[in-house]
């Protein structure tokens, strides 16, 4: 046992080592392309620091026959990035961070409130084989990756719409756009590596300790993946930049339910959401719900802390995530 857990941490610090790289090469290309910091965020950061989920979930279904490891992983970690939320508010100490955060972020998470639920009721849904299924995957498949595509694009156009302002200032002096292209591909194949090997630690230590996997998928793997995502945010305050943090923290939960969907096509044995637990709804039901705890916040702005430290909205986020995981935790004893 002490030997798997070994190589689960061993992943884990590649993961972070890797996630790290990616983050800062992706902040480079932003600086170098003169794209905007929150289309960047939402895009090429979301993508880069969601990688281990997507080689974690294509692992899981292609080459460990674990279906409830790829699911708890993308939905798990959508839990996981919206508490990351409460760390942006409790680093922020001269103002509550929602009381600064750009209110554009309120379109991002509405399509990912959209999009969570309606994976948590596809979920239901197809595990009852209430609805055909389209070749070998399930009938929400489609519709997530085209809802996934539109989301993305209104944040564009929202973007253009608003004005929002381009990076103008150039932070990595010594490295071109090509080199940060380069860099941000070897990051990735460390990603790939170590999100191919993720899914057998994850069923071994699912074995070992006589857990179900989908506990395992939604908490351990889903926090070893999502590494990259607190890398992000704690690089992101540092620079001045939480809006930054914010749109990947949004933007990966957005690439995560899309990623269930190339899970789902990847997935040869029939539609993935059907030969998963239904207990996943829990967590997605709870992502919602997080998500909506975020947007109230975003349009209410609090300016009450808690002894000075965190907000109401950030309390509220962390009593549903422990709420949920400790569900997680009943359910895999």
């Amino acid at each position: 046992m002490i030997f798997v857990l070994l190589q689960f941490a061993i992943c884990a610090g590649v993961i972070a080592v890797a996630g790290s790289a990616l983050s800062r090469q992706g902040d480079a290309i932003a600086s170098k392309s003169g794209i905007s910091r929150s289309w960047i965020g939402l895009v090429l950061l979301a993508t880069a620091t969601s990688l281990p989920e997507l080689f974690t979930g294509l692992s899981a279904v292609t080459l460990a026959n674990a279906p409830n490891i790829a699911v708890g992983d993308a939905l798990g970690s959508c839990l996981f990035n919206l508490v990351m939320v409460v760390l942006l508010d409790a680093l922020n100490r001269e103002e509550p961070f929602f009381t600064t955060a750009d209110q554009g972020h309120i379109l991002s998470a509405g399509f990912g409130a959209i999009l969570i639920g309606f994976a948590g009721a596809s979920l239901l849904i197809e595990r009852e084989t209430l609805l055909p299924t389209v070749w070998h995957f399930g009938f929400s498949t489609p519709l997530l990756i085209l809802v996934y595509f539109f989301a993305t694009r209104s944040s564009f156009l929202y973007q253009q719409r608003h004005g929002q302002q381009e990076l103008s200032i150039d932070t990595y002096p010594d490295t071109t756009l090509g080199k940060a292209i380069r860099r941000y591909l070897l990051a990735a194949v460390f990603v790939v590596a170590a999100g191919i090997w993720l899914p057998f630690i994850g069923v071994e230590i699912a074995d070992r300790l006589g857990l179900q996997a989908t506990f395992v998928g939604t908490l351990m793997i889903a926090a070893a993946t999502s590494v990259p995502e607190l890398v992000v945010v704690i690089s992101a305050y540092r620079m001045g930049a939480t809006d930054l943090g914010m749109a990947s923290l949004l933007g990966s939960n957005l690439f995560d339910i899309l990623i269930l969907g190339i899970d789902d096509i990847a997935y040869r044995d029939g539609p993935l959401l059907a030969a998963a637990s239904t207990t996943h709804a829990v967590t997605a039901f709870a992502a919602v719900v997080m998500t909506g705890i975020v947007i109230v916040a975003l349009l209410y702005q609090p300016r009450t802390r808690l002894a000075g430290t965190v907000g109401w909205a950030s309390l509220a986020l962390l009593a549903v995530y422990l709420f949920s995981s400790y569900v997680m935790f009943l359910h895999g004893h």
